[in-house]
C-alpha cells in the first residue's frame, strides 16, 4: 500500500515537472544558451600531429599552435592541444617568471595587502562526553587569521636568511617533513629565495621511509612540526648527518625539546624568522634549471624514489593549469591535502600566482561533523566558505557513500523523490542546461557541507570512477574537474575542460606538453585499435622531470630525450577519443593474464568495486595459473553492521563479523550484484573474498601516503588467505 502511494505521489510530481519544463523551456533556452555548452563539451581539445618537422616555437603565435608538428608512425601517435595560452600564462611569459622565487616576488607586489595564507585559530581543547559515555578531546575554534601577500613574502625572506645564519648554504638540500599548513608554504619559499632545494617527505610515511629520504639526500637541517618532532628522538640515530631541527609550533601546547641526541639544535620556526630579520645575507635567486624540489613518491612498488623537479618544471605545469582551470580574483581555496604531494603543491602555487587566498584545514577539522570539532562549533569549510578545493578520489568516494547512506536512511517517499530529482537534473545537464530551482530547493543543502560556495573541485592522484564523478558534480552543484599527471611530470599532463559533460575521462593535453600513445603488443593495446587508438601513455614537455635522485639506471629506463624535448614513460594505458580527450583504461603493472587467456585490469576492477557501499577498500589479486581472481576486502563498518543485522548476527564484534563465513558469502553476493551493475565481465569478478579485520593505513605499510595500494606488501601479509581462497 505504501508503495502505491509513493508511486502515485512521484507520478504527480513528474506531471508537475513536465508542465514546468514546457512553461520555462523558452526562458532557459534564451538565458542559458545550452547549445554553447554542448558545443564546448564536444569541441576537439587535441589533434594528432602527423609528420616530422622541427620548428622554433618562438616564431609562432599561439594561434599557430597546430603548425608545430612532430613525427608519427604505425607504432605511436602524438597529440597536441588546440587551445592557445590564456592571460595568466602570457603574463608569466611577459614578466619572465621562470622560477617559484619570482612567482612570490611578483605576487607580493601585485596583490600586496590582499589575504594570502590563512590559519584557523584554536581557542581551546575541551573534553566532550559522547552518548556512549566515552570522552574525546575536541577543539573550540575561532576565525581564520590571515597573512597578506606582503607579510607572507617578507616572512619567507626572513626564514630563508635565518637558515643561512644557522649554517645552511645555497644549493644544499633541506627536508620539510610536516603536515599541510601555512608555515609549510612559507618555509618552502624561504628556501627557494636562497636556492635551497627542498626535499618533501609525507607526514604519514613510516620511520624507515623518512630515514631513507633524509639519509639519501644528505641533509643536515630538517623542518618539521610540533606533532612530528617526537619521532626524531628515534629517527636521529638513523640520520647521523642531521644537526638542526626546526619545528612549527602548536597553537595550544608547548613543545618538548629535551631528550634529543646531543649536539642537535632544536629551534622553533618563529625563532628562525626572527634570526633572519637582523641578517645581512642577500637572497640567492635560483635559475630555471635548478632543482626546486626533490619530491619523494609514495612508493607503491617499494622504496620511495626522489623525483628531481626543477623550477622550470613547476612553472610549466602552473602555466598549463592556468590555461585549463577557470580562476577568479575573489576565489578562496581550502588547502588540506598533503603539500608533499605534487598535485596539491602545484595547485596552491597556481593560487598564489593568481592572487587566490588559501585557507588551511585538516581532515580532522574540515566539516562540522569532523572528529576534532566540538559540538556546536563549525568546521573549517563552514567558516572559510571556499570556492575551490582539491581532492583525491578516495575522499570523493567517501562523500558519495555518505550521500547514499543519508538518502537510504530516509523514508521510501524521500528515497523515490531524491532518485527522481537526481535523474531529472542529470538529464537536463546532459542537454546543456542548469537546474537552478531544484538546486536551490534540494542540492544546495548538500553543498552546504563544504560551506555552500564551492564552485570547482579538482581531482587528481588516481582515477575517479564515472559514478562518483557524476554524483559529486550533481549533488554538490560543482564543476568537478579531473586531471591526470604524475610526480615525474610535475602533476602535468591532461586536465578536463570545465564544460566537458562526460565522465570517466581525464581531459586533453595541457598547453605545455604533448601526449603520445605507443603500442603495447603484450597487452594488445595498439594505436590501430577501433574505435579509438590505444597504447602506453608517454608525456613530453617542460613539465617532465630531470629524473630520479641518485638512480641513473632507473632514470634512463623511464625517461628519454627526443628532438630537444624530454619524455616520460608512464606505464599507464590510455585511449584518445575522437575529441582528443585521454581516458586511462589500464596500467601495465596492474594487468594479469589468467589461465584461460583473459586479461584482467586489477586497478579497473578495484575502481569499480570501491563504489560498492559495503567496500571501504579492496585489493584484487589474480594468479596467472588460475582461471579466476580473488579479493581482499576491508568492509565499511556501518554497512557491515546493517548486513549483519539482516543475517541475525547483530551482537557480533567487527572482528567476529570479518571472520564469519556467513558474512563472507553475503558480501561476495553484494559484490557480484554490484559488478553486474558496473558491467564487469564474469572473469573480472572475484570468485572468493577474505574480509580484513584491519583498516589499511599508511602506518601499516599497506597503502602509500596517497592511499594507493602497495600490492606486494598486501600480498605478503595476506598470502595465507590468498592460498586459502584459491584452494576453496
Amino acid at each position: 500500500m505504501d508503495s502505491f502511494w509513493v508511486q502515485s505521489a512521484i507520478g504527480a510530481i513528474k506531471a508537475i515537472a513536465f508542465v514546468y519544463d514546457i512553461i520555462t523551456m523558452p526562458v532557459y533556452l534564451v538565458l542559458q544558451k545550452p547549445w554553447k555548452r554542448r558545443q564546448d563539451s564536444r569541441r576537439v581539445k587535441a589533434k594528432p600531429i602527423n609528420q616530422k618537422m622541427l620548428v622554433d616555437e618562438s616564431k609562432y603565435a599561439p594561434d599557430d599552435i597546430e603548425a608545430k608538428i612532430i613525427k608519427n608512425d604505425e607504432h605511436e601517435l602524438t597529440y597536441r592541444t588546440t587551445d592557445p595560452p590564456r592571460d595568466v600564462h602570457v603574463k608569466m611569459l611577459q614578466e619572465n617568471i621562470d622560477t617559484l622565487e619570482k612567482v612570490f616576488n611578483y605576487v607580493a607586489k601585485t596583490h600586496s595587502n590582499k589575504r594570502c595564507l590563512g590559519t584557523r585559530q584554536i581557542l581551546s581543547e575541551e573534553d566532550e562526553v559522547q552518548p556512549n559515555g566515552r570522552v574525546f578531546k575536541k577543539y573550540n575554534m575561532g576565525d581564520y587569521k590571515w597573512r597578506t601577500f606582503t607579510e607572507a613574502e617578507r616572512q619567507a625572506a626572513n626564514f630563508g636568511r635565518g637558515l643561512r645564519e644557522l649554517g645552511q648554504k645555497p644549493r644544499e638540500n633541506i627536508v620539510i617533513f610536516a603536515e599541510t599548513r601555512a608555515e609549510w608554504m612559507v618555509a618552502a619559499h624561504g628556501c627557494f629565495k636562497q636556492a635551497m632545494p627542498i626535499v618533501t617527505v609525507y607526514a604519514t610515511l613510516g620511520d624507515e621511509g623518512v630515514a631513507h629520504c633524509i639519509s639519501e639526500t644528505e641533509v643536515t637541517t630538517v623542518i618539521t612540526s610540533h606533532d612530528l618532532l617526537p619521532k626524531f628522538k628515534t629517527l636521529l640515530a638513523l640520520c647521523p648527518n642531521v644537526n638542526t631541527i626546526i619545528y612549527m609550533e602548536d597553537q595550544l601546547h608547548k613543545t618538548e625539546t629535551t631528550g634529543f641526541k646531543e649536539g642537535v639544535k632544536v629551534l622553533p620556526f618563529n625563532q628562525v624568522v626572527k634570526i633572519g630579520q637582523d641578517s645581512k645575507f642577500e637572497s640567492v635567486p635560483p635559475k630555471g634549471d635548478d632543482v626546486a624540489i626533490i619530491m619523494y613518491t609514495s612508493g607503491s612498488t617499494g622504496t620511495p624514489k626522489g623525483v628531481l623537479l626543477s623550477h622550470k618544471n613547476c612553472i610549466a605545469t602552473m602555466k598549463g593549469f592556468v590555461d585549463m582551470v577557470p580562476i577568479y580574483p575573489d576565489d578562496v581555496l581550502i588547502g588540506f591535502l598533503p603539500l608533499a604531494h605534487v598535485f596539491e603543491l602545484v595547485a596552491e602555487s597556481v593560487c598564489l600566482m593568481t592572487g587566490v587566498s588559501i585557507g588551511y584545514s585538516t581532515p580532522l577539522t574540515l566539516i562540522d561533523t569532523s572528529s576534532k570539532i566540538r559540538r556546536g562549533c563549525k568546521g573549517d569549510a563552514s567558516v572559510l566558505k571556499p570556492t575551490c578545493m582539491t581532492s583525491v578520489p578516495l575522499i570523493l568516494d567517501r562523500i558519495s557513500k555518505g550521500i547514499n547512506d543519508k538518502v537510504n536512511s530516509g523514508s521510501a517517499f524521500r528515497k523515490a523523490l531524491f532518485k527522481f530529482l537526481y535523474q531529472y537534473k542529470v538529464k537536463w545537464i546532459q542537454r546543456g542546461y542548469k537546474t537552478p530551482l531544484i538546486d536551490k530547493l534540494v542540492f544546495k543543502k548538500v553543498a552546504k557541507l563544504m560551506g555552500g560556495r564551492v564552485r570547482i573541485i579538482m581531482s587528481g592522484g588516481a582515477p575517479l570512477s564515472a559514478d562518483t564523478h557524476e554524483q559529486i558534480k550533481t549533488c554538490l552543484c560543482v564543476d568537478l574537474i579531473q586531471g591526470y599527471g604524475l610526480t615525474e611530470t610535475t602533476s602535468g599532463a591532461t586536465v578536463m575542460h570545465e564544460r566537458d559533460m562526460t565522465y570517466g575521462r581525464t581531459g586533453g593535453p595541457l598547453t605545455v606538453c604533448d601526449i603520445r600513445l605507443v603500442n603495447w603488443e603484450e597487452g594488445n593495446y595498439r594505436i590501430t585499435n577501433k574505435p579509438y587508438p590505444q597504447g602506453e601513455v608517454l608525456i613530453g614537455g617542460d613539465c617532465v622531470s630531470q629524473g630520479y635522485y641518485k638512480l641513473p639506471g632507473k632514470t634512463n629506463e623511464d625517461f628519454f630525450e627526443e628532438d630537444g624535448k624530454r619524455w616520460f614513460k608512464t606505464g599507464d594505458i590510455g585511449e584518445v577519443q575522437t575529441d582528443g580527450v585521454l581516458k586511462i583504461i589500464d596500467r601495465k603493472k596492474d594487468l594479469v593474464k589468467l589461465q584461460a587467456g583473459e586479461y584482467v585490469s586489477l586497478g579497473k576492477v578495484e575502481s569499480e568495486l570501491k563504489t560498492c557501499g559495503i567496500v571501504e577498500n579492496i585489493c584484487v589479486y589474480g594468479d596467472p595459473t588460475k582461471q579466476f581472481t580473488v579479493a581482499l576486502v576491508v568492509p565499511n563498518l556501518k554497512h557491515l553492521e546493517d548486513l549483519a543485522e539482516r543475517h541475525g548476527l547483530q551482537n557480533n564484534t567487527y572482528e567476529e563479523l570479518c571472520s564469519s563465513p556467513v558474512m563472507e558469502k553475503a558480501i561476495l553476493k553484494e559484490i557480484a550484484d554490484h559488478s553486474r551493475k558496473c558491467k564487469l565481465q564474469k572473469f573480472e569478478v572475484p570468485a572468493a573474498i577474505t574480509l580484513c579485520k584491519e583498516v589499511w593505513s599508511p602506518d601499516m605499510g599497506l597503502v602509500t601516503a596517497a592511499f594507493k595500494l602497495k600490492r606486494k606488501d598486501i600480498q605478503d601479509r595476506y598470502q595465507h588467505d590468498i592460498n586459502r581462497m584459491y584452494a576453496s
